[in-house]
């Protein structure tokens, strides 16, 4: 039996880049109409993440040299404020992790899908060209996403979920951790791998850190040491502060050896040098993330003359969101949900997601 839907509804509407005042508190926004590959899903609970707080304040500007700070910059570029490096579109509401129920299916969506709980894979395709990242957008950028009591998405992009696990548990997942496993699929992690990985405390650094460890690499873990007893939960096989003096010697007095063969890395920022020097030869950095800052140093005769392989990971390929769904389902990754706030205090929810104080992930719920 198909539940009531109404015709508004609470969202957080983003109505320009800036500071948190552009976000705005709605109680009578449109509930919208699936188109006939659609599905509605009534939002459960969405998590928050990096790319909602930079877009919000338009870090991916190349104008924008300093750190991620989640507030209002002097002067950003007109044409590259987003991740894609293209304008968005206001009023949007954002919000990419967002777990609910589907209430209302499009003509040539699958009706099978109707009542059914479901994560949505945040990265928008055009899916019949799925692997064209030139025409990849992503859920609540390119289109409205999940600060709001209800969403659309293509079908596609709705993947049921069996889990004992709530749906403020589930909401941590979909950005962090897809974006963690495309960064090790990119690198190629294997079980013979050591992995040393940034901001470990964080959404996509705790994600690190199981997935990795899932693929049975030796994972070093660096964050700060007030957290190092919740980091601790996820069992890295040595934990370092976020920026040792001497990353060389830390790594040898903990594991045994002073080289990584792959460092995971959401921090980019003046430890950058530091970071490629403790790789060894032929070893393979990843990043998808600089909230330490964006500009760095290299020494390309270090990245030529010790054969090391750069990757960036952002659109990942089809199946790895999928594959995250499977491995929630199999029990293989623990939640890290930090705290849950209502949706109508996203503005205090954002607040202390910026402050990183927390460990994992929160959680708005409408």
């Amino acid at each position: 039996m198909s539940e009531k839907i109404p015709a508004k509804m609470n969202a957080m509407v983003l109505v320009g880049h800036g500071d948190m005042d552009k976000l705005e508190w709605h109680e009578d926004w449109d509930v919208p109409s699936p188109a006939s590959d659609q599905v509605l899903i009534r939002v459960a609970a969405c998590g928050l993440n990096n790319t909602d707080v930079n877009t919000r304040s338009g870090w991916y500007s190349k104008a924008v040299t300093e750190a991620t700070t989640g507030g209002a910059y002097d002067g950003i570029n007109k044409e590259d404020p987003s991740w894609g490096g293209a304008p968005i579109q206001f009023p949007r509401i954002q919000g990419a992790d967002a777990v609910g129920y589907v209430v209302a299916v499009g003509d040539d969506a699958n009706h099978d899908l109707m009542g059914k709980r479901v994560m949505v894979d945040c990265t928008l395709r055009d899916w019949s060209d799925p692997n064209n990242k030139n025409k990849a957008g992503y859920f609540g950028s390119e289109c409205d996403g999940g600060f709001a009591q209800y969403t659309l998405v293509h079908v596609q992009n709705a993947i049921p979920i069996d889990s004992s696990l709530s749906d403020a548990e589930i909401a941590t997942f979909a950005c962090s951790y897809s974006t963690a496993e495309g960064m090790l699929s990119r690198a190629g992690v294997r079980a013979d791998d050591v992995v040393l990985i940034t901001g470990a405390s964080g959404g996509v650094g705790s994600a690190l850190i199981q997935l990795a460890k899932r693929r049975g690499a030796k994972v070093v873990a660096m964050a700060s040491e007030a957290k190092h007893q919740e980091v601790g939960k996820l069992n890295p096989d040595a934990l370092l502060p976020r920026n040792p003096a001497n990353l060389n010697a830390a790594l040898q007095a903990t594991i045994g050896r002073d080289t990584v063969s792959v460092v995971a890395d959401i921090a980019g920022g003046n430890y950058f040098p530091t970071l490629i020097e403790a790789l060894e030869r032929g070893g393979r950095y990843t990043c998808s993330g600089a909230i330490a800052g964006p500009i760095v140093d290299l020494d390309l005769r270090t990245l030529y003359l010790r054969d090391l392989t750069f990757t960036g990971s952002t659109v990942t390929q089809p199946h790895i969101f999928k594959d995250l769904v499977r491995y929630i389902e199999a029990g293989d990754l623990v939640p890290m949900l930090a705290a849950t706030y209502p949706l109508s205090a996203l503005h205090e929810a954002q607040t202390a997601f910026i402050e990183k104080k927390h460990t994992g992930n929160i959680v708005v719920v409408p």
